[in-house]
């Protein structure tokens, strides 16, 4: 008796064994996640059946992004820092058609997130003309994307093709980016009166999806880097640039560009408010600390945090800022060569700093830095995506014993909170 019940017991659970094996989803293929080159005709021509255009990102902007947006009207504002009435607007939104041809952009991903520097934005660099299929000078665009650990989807060296159709393209802080439009109704910002009003915002992680595919997979070394002296850098990009539209248009054109400036050390400075600041062993967790780290906070008010690099050849005319995100992963490490001393030993670290290079000035109205009445050389910087063991490594210092040639690499030490009361109690 008790064998027929084993039986029928087998008997009943076998079909349902069955059928949950049959609702197990297959595994993905590489077929299902990246699409082939050879096949992305196809692929484009059946998702836009009226045709569809592939543009160059120099071309994209110029097409879809003018100076003052098509969202500007009396009842649609943006934010009151966007422009001092010079007919330059750092701040602006272009919406895009959303039926029509497919708008298409292409390009590889220079960026990582792990670091922190790039949160929930990324930057794609494009280096074949898409209309002659030759190879090109660099082309970048950001991308601002609602997406927490994009990097684990889009990583460095991944190409990507996106449908613009719906989108927006526009600037923040004069960077330009493809974006979604954004309200900003904060009352309660700092300097509130200057803010509230459109921006470019983050396009949500969904429509990012359905809109991106991937093309192949992830390739770094077909990444394209500019590598270079301050001084050539400067000569290349004017380091103060002209107040018209000629010069915001070179200006966008080399935001986003993937740089190496090498031969430099940190000289211990920082560029603070329109002046020159010299670092000191502090408490990064301080208001208005002056600590001998990446990126001391800001008190969360947000804005990047520069510590300036220099031409080996010391000139103070090549200068250039290296700018981080008080969130990011390495904000509080010791820049090469800082300690307990100050910055005494950072002039014995030289080597290279790696990075997207921007210019940031957030602020055509008001008197202070990064404003379009106080510009210098200091509005362009270069972001790292990372330092040895944190990120991508992005900076590499090394010091030379003048004895002995040896040479010693930089390995990035972390300010200690409880180090640094215990000194200050013993001073």
């Amino acid at each position: 008796m008790r064998k027929s019940i084993y039986t029928y017991a087998f008997l009943l659970a076998l079909p349902v064994a069955m059928l949950m094996s049959s609702c197990e989803p297959r595994a993905l293929t590489e077929e299902d996640v990246f699409s082939k080159d050879s096949t992305l005709a196809q692929i484009l021509a059946e998702a836009d059946p009226q045709g569809y255009d592939i543009y160059n990102l120099n071309d994209f902007l110029d097409t879809f992004m003018s100076e003052e947006g098509n969202l500007l009207s009396d009842s649609s504002v943006y934010r009151r820092r966007s422009t001092n009435g010079n007919g330059i607007y750092l701040y602006s939104i272009d919406t895009i058609r959303l039926g029509g041809r497919g708008i298409y952009i292409r390009g590889r991903i220079t960026t990582d997130d792990f670091g922190g520097n790039f949160y929930k934005s990324m930057v794609i660099q494009q280096t074949t003309d898409w209309k002659t299929g030759s190879p090109i000078d660099q082309q970048n665009l950001r991308l601002s994307v609602d997406m927490g650990s994009s990097g684990g989807m889009y990583q460095v060296g991944q190409e990507i093709i996106i449908r613009c159709n719906g989108l927006a393209v526009g600037r923040y802080a004069n960077q330009p980016q493809l974006c979604y439009p954004s309200y900003n109704n904060n009352i309660n910002a700092l300097v509130a009166g200057e803010k509230v009003g459109w921006n470019p915002g983050r396009i949500p992680s969904a429509v990012f999806r359905r809109a991106t595919r991937m093309i192949g997979m992830p390739d770094q070394s077909k990444l394209q880097y500019d590598t270079l002296t301050i001084k050539k850098l400067f000569a290349k990009i004017d380091s103060v640039p002209t107040l018209d539209a000629a010069g915001m248009d070179k200006i966008r054109k080399f935001d986003g560009r993937l740089v190496v400036i090498r031969n430099v050390y940190f000289n211990g400075k920082f560029y603070d408010q329109g002046d020159i600041s010299t670092c000191e062993y502090d408490d990064p967790e301080k208001k208005d600390s002056k600590a001998n780290v990446f990126a001391p906070t800001t008190t969360n008010v947000g804005y990047p945090q520069n510590r300036i690099i220099q031409d080996l050849s010391d000139n103070p005319q090549y200068q250039l800022c290296v700018s981080n995100s008080e969130y990011c992963k390495f904000a509080y490490y010791f820049l090469p060569g800082a300690d307990t001393l100050g910055v005494v030993g950072c002039k014995y670290y030289d080597g290279s700093v790696t990075g997207i290079l921007g210019w940031y000035v957030d602020n055509a109205t008001g008197t202070k830095a990064g404003t379009l009445k106080n510009l210098s050389k200091y509005a362009w910087s270069i972001t790292p995506r990372g330092i040895p063991g944190i990120g991508l490594c992005d900076i590499n210092m090394s010091k030379k014993d003048p004895i002995t040639n040896d040479t010693t690499l930089w390995v990035p030490e972390e300010f200690d909170p409880v180090k640094f009361q215990a000194i200050q109690a013993n001073n």
